[in-house]
């Protein structure tokens, strides 16, 4: 299974209640922060509701 890094680009000032639900569901805090997550369909939902604050990579393995 792909695993995802997600790290908030852009402020969420300005963002709906729902976007900051969603944030902060998918575990970012702040500007430049980060988290890690395995790929599915819900987790894709979720990046579509903020993908314009976010930014997403295939993580790599160590």
């Amino acid at each position: 299974m792909t695993t995802l890094r997600v790290t908030q680009r852009k402020s969420r000032n300005g963002a709906d209640q729902r976007q900051r639900d969603t944030l902060r569901s998918l575990g970012l805090r702040r500007i430049g922060h980060s988290a890690t997550h395995s790929d599915s369909p819900q987790l894709r939902g979720m990046l579509h509701k903020v993908r314009h604050l976010v930014e997403v990579a295939e993580a790599r393995d160590a």
